[in-house]
């Protein structure tokens, strides 16, 4: 990402709530953003285990239980780091916190969390030194994967920019255990999603803001950092700012598994993108990123292959497939391993756990994706099989991200994502991060699988390798995402 006009997070992603007239400029809040360079500390986040890195991603559930399916991601990725300071307290005590559209919670660190390093290494609020405390004491606590937050609620003053929302309802964290807080240049999270998946049910900081100030443009409508006009899509599910998303493109041809359609959510505290395992191996190929050798995938390729492409030209349901070739279980939708149960909630706004599936049915339902993609192009049965077996060297690691040839860039193709009608393409030099000049320079690519099943899924989330393409604005007021070039 480089020093480039910063466009990420932000600075490139607006709040938007009209409720009084656009001339009403004592509504405007603007709160400055800070951009952490890289350094040895900062990039030690990056070291954690692969494991826990892919749990951050996958395994996240951030808001709950974690039977959720829905993913929060916390992320200190080396250049793409982007913080604000806000207030707590009368006087205001300072604290730098991420403003992420993926969480609704408000949490900074307790002067009462004592067994925690990371709390020690940063800002913590007391709130004996507040006028405006207000006791609340209901236990809270925030899972993100990597580690979690507990803690519990307060009320006070909260202070962003010039405004002062007052009896916001927060978290004390007084339990910061893992690295990932510890190494972490912020302080706290402030939760820029809705009231539908705010831990305690506690209302946003920004419903306060709205409620209390009329009019909220969160971060601006800045003309500067745009070019033409957004496409808006509209809130499918309010919790996460999620919208439908259409196909997904590679060097302007279909990877075909979205073609009908996924979900997708914006979201500034995800650094990657982040997608279904069957479109981001077709990218691992296009781009050359190292993947994981898949003996299931590669088993299916030589003993199902011929009869799945037979099945698929005798115009089978390809939901079926799978099913018929003796690897999966049909549920009535989708290919499932035998006797899982799904996990359905969703009046609580959970994600349905869904029927998971084993690697070789796993393996069998991504071949069926990717050969139905290449019979679309008139290739032949020879070319398809051969193609596929490619693609099961280029599955992505469970463990992590792809690295990738600094040298290739040139060559690499662009990546377009549909939405609205439209296709917002990245190049290469925006889905590439690179660490380092010179000989020493890596590559790692801003892809990284996760899969969510139906009905959920499958489900993208768009983080900061997306929002620092394209301008984004979430607009509350007419419950719509939009996105812009940015300038």
């Amino acid at each position: 990402m480089g020093t480039r006009s910063v466009a990420l997070v932000l600075l490139a992603a607006v709040l938007l709530q009209t409720l009084l007239p656009a001339s009403a400029a004592e509504g405007l809040v603007r709160v400055s953003l800070k951009k952490q360079p890289i350094d040895q500390n900062s990039r030690v986040a990056e070291r954690l285990s692969a494991e826990e890195r892919q749990r951050l991603l996958r395994g996240a559930n951030s808001l709950g239980s974690s039977d959720e399916g829905d993913i929060i991601a916390l992320k200190n990725y080396m250049n793409a780091q982007y913080f604000g300071e806000i207030g707590i307290g009368t006087p205001a005590q300072k604290f730098t916190v991420i403003f992420d559209t993926g969480s609704s919670n408000l949490w900074v660190p307790s002067s009462k969390c004592y067994f925690s390093i990371a709390c020690y290494v940063h800002s913590r609020y007391k709130s004996g030194q507040s006028s405006t405390y207000k006791k609340n004491g209901k236990p809270a606590d925030i899972h993100y994967g990597t580690g979690a937050i507990a803690g519990f609620f307060s009320e006070d003053s909260v202070t962003l920019g010039d405004l002062v929302v007052k009896d916001q309802e927060f978290i004390e964290a007084t339990k910061e255990p893992g690295l990932t807080f510890m190494v972490a240049k912020f302080d706290g999270i402030l939760g820029l999603g809705f009231q539908e998946i705010s831990v305690g049910n506690a209302v946003p900081v920004w419903y306060n803001m709205i409620k209390q100030g009329g009019e909220l443009v969160f971060g601006g409508m800045d003309p500067n950092h745009y070019k033409g006009n957004h496409t808006y899509v509209p809130v499918t599910q309010k919790g996460y700012w999620q919208f439908n998303m259409g196909d997904v493109l590679v060097d302007g041809k279909s990877t075909g598994f979205c073609a009908g359609g996924c979900a997708a959510i914006a979201d500034s505290g995800t650094s990657l993108l982040a997608g279904p395992t069957a479109i981001i191996t077709e990218i691992n190929e296009k781009i050359g990123a190292t993947g994981v050798v898949s003996q299931e995938c590669k088993t299916v390729v030589s003993q199902y292959g011929q009869q799945i492409l037979d099945l698929l030209l005798a115009e089978t349901q390809p939901a079926k497939i799978c099913s018929q070739v003796g690897l999966c279980t049909f549920d009535g939708t989708h290919g499932v391993s035998a006797g899982i149960r799904s996990v359905v909630d969703d009046e609580a706004g959970k994600s349905n756990g869904g029927l998971r599936s084993d690697p070789m049915c796993n393996a069998c339902e991504m071949a069926v994706v990717w050969m139905q993609n290449q019979l679309a192009q008139n290739k032949t049965k020879e070319l398809i099989l051969n193609y596929i077996n490619q693609l099961c060297d280029r599955l992505p690691s469970p463990m992590g991200e792809s690295s990738v040839d600094c040298a290739s860039l040139k060559s690499m193709p662009d990546i377009a994502f549909t939405i609205g009608g439209k296709k917002f393409s990245l190049k290469p030099e925006q889905y590439i991060l690179k660490v380092g000049e010179g000989p020493a320079a890596q590559c790692i690519s801003g892809f990284t699988a996760m899969d969510i099943p139906p009905p959920r899924g499958p489900l993208w989330i768009l983080g900061d390798v997306f929002m620092g393409a394209y301008h984004t604005v979430f607009d509350y007021g007419k419950l719509r995402v939009g996105f812009a070039e940015s300038a």
